[in-house]
């Protein structure tokens, strides 16, 4: 794979700072961003949001940085991410949006920031604590003098100074009892930055009385998940336990069973676009991809910043084909950088566009327009039932697919297939 442009500056910073050599011989290698800025903004070069957006010098030899003054940065191989999980079988609660709010529509939430206002204007952040509480900050702030101790790769404790860095809140509520730090993404993810969380709760650890509770959440498939954690030890990076997770959602119109039905019914299936067929288990990723680029066009480097995957995987790009293969997205070829670059359709920005449920349906019926996804679908109504992975494998055998042609192939594509109809029918279940 193509290597990114953090990737080809990080390769220059190594070999002019020699840092692989001196992280082998002090466990840690401390660079300013004036260094940085020699090759590429630090601001771009430092942000790794997700273990997955490590450039590949950082991933080959398990090496993370983090900011430890206004103009340095500490470079180790410290246990920089937490892990999440979902649970959320059987387990959201819904919430009843305030019929008098006309600014901000919640079938339509595009930024953090409006995921944050809309779950807060709902009373989930509320309901997190049982108190009333105020948004009292958010934005850019900087460090007091503190000291901490972080796992290394290999389980020892490395001790870290922190003198006036940079950190930056998303969103901050005080009620009677406690002090709630909120980091929010508005995708669906498999880990996060504990130093979103970190930096803020030891400064306001120590400007409050208050218990001060660490949070995080994502937005993503019209669910607010809430991970809500505590620092067992102050001093401490790795303490970070998690205490419960709640998930949440706004009151929908439900999607029925004749809905589904009624327009299965009225879909004509189209000829198979010259895209490779889908192989992207998650359909919730694919639509986090439509959300990104619902507010701009992206490069591949930055969906993948953005986002959770790894740009150096052909993972990254099964999921944005998948989205090309619908007709939501198409690419092309900027004309300053004449980079390759990812926009929505007419069709992708129109769906996008609409409520929720009126979304949903018209994701399902792209989906359904395609002859595999149809005639699984027709199982479906015909045995009321999901079909099985076999049943799915002989309809691929007896259809036209694009460039598709080994059993292990359409073995794979099968398992999305499967994945797919399992979302389409979660819509009415």
């Amino acid at each position: 794979m193509a290597l990114t442009k953090n990737d080809l500056a990080w390769q220059k910073l190594f070999e002019e700072h020699d840092i692989l050599r001196e992280v082998d011989k002090k466990d840690y290698y401390i660079i300013t961003a004036k260094d940085i800025g020699k090759y590429r903004e630090s601001r771009l070069m430092t942000k790794f949001d997700h273990k997955a957006n490590l450039p590949k010098l950082f991933k080959d030899n398990s090496l993370t940085i983090l900011p430890i003054s206004r103009g340095s940065y500490i470079i180790g191989r410290f246990e920089n991410f937490q892990k999440l999980e979902y649970r959320t079988e059987n387990n959201v609660r819904y919430k009843n949006f305030p019929f008098s709010i006309e600014t901000l529509d919640y079938n339509n939430i595009y930024s953090e920031s409006a995921a944050i206002s809309c779950a807060t204007l709902a009373g989930m952040v509320e309901d997190l604590i049982n108190e009333e509480l105020y948004m009292t900050v958010f934005g850019r702030m900087t460090t007091d003098l503190f000291a901490f101790k972080i796992n290394t790769d290999i389980g020892n404790l490395f001790e870290v100074e922190v003198d006036r860095a940079q950190m930056e809140i998303d969103a901050g509520f005080e009620s009677e009892n406690y002090f709630l730090i909120l980091e929010a993404k508005n995708i669906r993810a498999e880990d996060f930055l504990i130093r979103q969380l970190y930096y803020p709760y030891r400064y306001w650890q120590n400007k409050v009385q208050k218990k001060v509770i660490p949070v995080f959440m994502t937005y993503s498939n019209d669910i607010f998940s809430f991970f809500i954690y505590e620092f067992r030890e102050k001093d401490h990076y790795n303490s970070l336990e998690l205490i419960e997770q709640r998930h949440y959602s706004i009151e929908p119109e439900k999607i029925t069973y004749d809905d589904l039905y009624e327009l299965y019914r009225r879909i004509k299936t189209i000829a198979e676009p010259k895209v490779p067929f889908p192989q992207a288990d998650s359909f919730y990723r694919v639509l986090d991809f439509l959300h990104l680029l619902y507010n701009e066009d992206l490069t591949k480097e930055e969906l993948a910043l953005n986002y959770e995957f790894d740009i150096h995987k052909r993972q990254f790009d099964y999921y944005i084909n998948a989205a090309r293969y619908l007709g939501l997205v198409y690419k092309y070829n900027a004309e300053i950088s004449n980079e390759v670059t990812y926009s929505l359709t007419e069709k992708g920005r129109n769906i996008m566009s609409q409520p929720r449920e009126k979304r949903n349906l018209m994701l399902a019926e792209s989906i359904m327009e395609h002859e595999v996804f149809n005639k699984a679908m027709n199982i479906y109504f015909r045995k009321k039932r999901i079909p099985g992975k076999e049943e799915i494998i002989h309809i691929m055998n007896n259809s036209y697919l694009y460039r598709v042609n080994s059993d292990e192939t359409i073995n794979r594509r099968a398992q999305t297939v499967l994945k797919w109809i399992e979302w389409i029918v979660s819509l009415v279940e």
